[in-house]
């Protein structure tokens, strides 16, 4: 089992013994515990855990403004609520608040488990997509040009960015859904589009939406292949693409994504194009 470390935040000491003995037992490495807000403050910055349990009723303080306390330090640590009270309004603010799980007690030693297995993984799952991802698209998109057009691109820059921009002229976006939802787009000016949709038709395009056509088709190819090799690498991302959207014209703005994604610059024959890829969190699917 991966070394998963772990914070208790709770001010009953049985609570504690059991949560801490199911824990144990179950190969989780319990590095703290916690019972008021600058305790969780104090273990937190000093054990940097990957996982807090949070009661919701503390002396002085709510498992809520623990958890912003948690998040405050490390946005990436997952917080699973155990306590007593739990209806539809608590459990609204803990979703409001990120809590990626939430757990009645008494406790039910499978139903934790299950749960922090759940969200680790998924976590591990992305933390492998972010580190994987970009490469295959900019490999589809090389092989796709290779043998759609019988050319070569040559990438000149590479960087991340989640702002709004200003498209050179047409952008053709697609969403991507599955395990994360994310999105793939491809940026080039006017005369790049029609240079490109040319190669792809073997003639020049008859119309603006013949030209449209083609280049969406191209980036839906792109975006399908590299998803299907994600896919092929690990089946529980389960990556999907949705039809493209063309956005063109001038001062057409596309924008920013509420996640980091990462922009390559290519050199084709063609003309210079612009492949922007990321993915985000998935929304925490509760128990």
């Amino acid at each position: 089992m991966r070394d998963i470390s772990v914070v208790i935040v709770d001010d009953s000491s049985f609570s504690i013994a059991l949560i801490k003995d199911i824990l144990e037992e179950n190969g989780f490495n319990v590095v703290g515990v916690a019972g008021s807000l600058e305790e969780v403050k104090e273990v937190v910055k000093d054990k940097k855990p990957m996982l807090v349990t949070m009661d919701m009723t503390l002396p002085g303080t709510d498992g809520l403004e623990c958890t912003r306390a948690v998040h405050e330090i490390d946005e990436n640590i997952k917080v699973i609520v155990i306590s007593s009270m739990m209806d539809d309004e608590i459990i609204s603010e803990a979703k409001k608040n990120k809590v990626s799980g939430y757990i009645q007690k008494p406790v039910d030693a499978d139903e934790l488990i299950t749960a922090i297995n759940r969200i680790m993984d998924a976590e591990a799952l992305y933390n492998y997509l972010q580190e994987e991802y970009f490469v295959v698209f900019k490999e589809a998109l090389m092989d796709g040009m290779n043998r759609m057009t019988k050319t070569l691109l040559t990438y000149t820059e590479e960087y991340s960015f989640n702002k709004e921009y200003e498209s050179e002229g047409m952008t053709i976006i697609i969403g991507i859904i599955g395990q994360f939802a994310g999105r793939m787009l491809i940026d080039l000016s006017q005369e790049t589009a029609n240079n490109l949709a040319t190669a792809l038709l073997r003639r020049e395009p008859k119309s603006i939406d013949e030209m449209m056509a083609a280049l969406g088709e191209f980036t839906n190819i792109i975006s399908g292949n590299a998803c299907s090799i994600l896919n092929r690498k690990i089946k529980a991302l389960g990556l999907r693409v949705a039809p493209p959207s063309v956005l063109h014209g001038e001062k057409v703005h596309v924008s920013a994504p509420n996640f980091i994604t990462t922009i390559a610059i290519a050199d084709t024959d063609y003309g210079k194009l612009l492949l922007n890829v990321g993915f985000k969190r998935s929304e925490e699917k509760w128990m």
